[in-house]
Formats: C-alpha cells, structure tokens, sequence
C-alpha cells in the first residue's frame, strides 16, 4: 500500500502541474511529470474529451483509483496468506 500511495501521490502532482500550468521547464516539474506519465502509460486517451487538461485529469485519475484498488486487493491477500502461514505454524507448534 506504501508504494501504491507513492505512486498515486506522483500521478496526482502531475496533474495538479498540469492543472495550475506549471513551468515544464523546470525540473522538478518535468521529473514528476515524466514519471506520472510513464505510470500512467495504460491508461493515457481512455476519454477523450476536448480539453486537454480534463483529459489528463480524468485519465490519469483513472489510473490512481486502479493503482490503490488493486494495491488493495493485493495487500489483503498477502495479508491473508501471511495469517493463515502463521496460524498453520502455531498449530504445528513450530516457528
């Protein structure tokens, strides 16, 4: 979940940047930018609407929610598993 935030924190400064018309110049801007865009690569003309700005917004918002759902569902199986290896061990008596 720790590297689902990051890489949802990422994406969501690439479209404030977009949003605010942020100076692409710099390079702080153009790193994260880069990076938001490379992360959201799949998800890059899923609408199409005819302002730019709301095309990334929506499409790289897209991407963030897909990123943290399925860092969730992840999570909660590794989670899962983790439980029942350690259950199995307590029963067993071993560790």
């Amino acid at each position: 979940m720790i590297v689902a935030g990051i890489i949802a924190l990422i994406i969501a400064l690439g479209i404030l940047f977009v949003l605010l018309g942020a100076n692409m110049e710099n390079s702080i801007v153009s790193t994260v930018h880069d990076v938001a865009d490379a992360l959201v690569g799949p998800f890059d003309g899923i609408f199409t609407p005819d302002n730019p700005k709301l095309a990334i917004t929506i499409n790289w918002g897209l991407a963030i929610v897909v990123y943290l759902v399925v860092a969730k569902i992840v999570s909660g199986l590794i989670r899962r598993l983790g439980a029942g290896t350690a259950s199995r061990r307590t029963r067993t008596g071993s560790r």
